[in-house]
């Protein structure tokens, strides 16, 4: 009967049904110019609007853990430009937790190229120019876990179950 109980879904804030089978993590980065445009609360409020789970979160300024980060385009012709960019203010790396939240996040990040993201994910709302794109994002789930190594000790990520999982995930 509707309203004898105060959570109707039986929510019972232990990570119970499709969110505790899933368990996908994420690694996404806010980079120096969404830090310096004041976009880390936008960009944190749109994944939890999502229903994703923060789980770790850092404030950091660093360039050696920049360079480990983006070690496989260290051949490439931009690659000093790539680190002195990254490494120019503090950036916020972070891991969301979620059903699917690699291949979402992806599409809610938008396109690499602000010019060629749609209207409504973050990039195609809040950049301009591919070179200050203000967000990395992992493009696979095994990226994701090498990201989060790199990133986050085993103690720094968060095991937790919100009060409103049963309203966003069903059985």
């Amino acid at each position: 009967m509707m309203g004898e109980t105060p959570n109707q879904c039986g929510c019972d804030g232990h990570g119970h049904g499709a969110m505790a089978a899933t368990r996908e993590r994420s690694f996404i980065m806010i980079k120096p110019d969404g830090v310096q445009r004041g976009l880390v609360g936008e960009i944190i409020k749109r994944f939890e609007q999502k229903g994703f789970k923060l789980v770790a979160l850092k404030f950091v300024w660093t360039e050696d853990l920049l360079k480990k980060h983006y070690a496989d385009l260290s051949d490439k012709p931009f690659f000093p430009a790539l680190v002195k960019y990254m490494a120019s203010g503090p950036v916020v790396p972070m891991v969301w937790e979620g059903l699917n939240v690699v291949k979402t996040g992806r599409v809610m990040l938008g396109a690499t190229n602000p010019a060629d993201s749609a209207p409504g994910t973050i990039r195609g709302d809040l950049c301009i120019q591919m070179g200050r794109n203000i967000c990395h994002g992992s493009d696979s789930v095994e990226s994701a876990k090498k990201e989060i190594g790199l990133w986050f000790t085993e103690k720094e990520v968060v095991a937790w179950s919100p009060a409103n999982d049963c309203w966003v995930y069903e059985d």
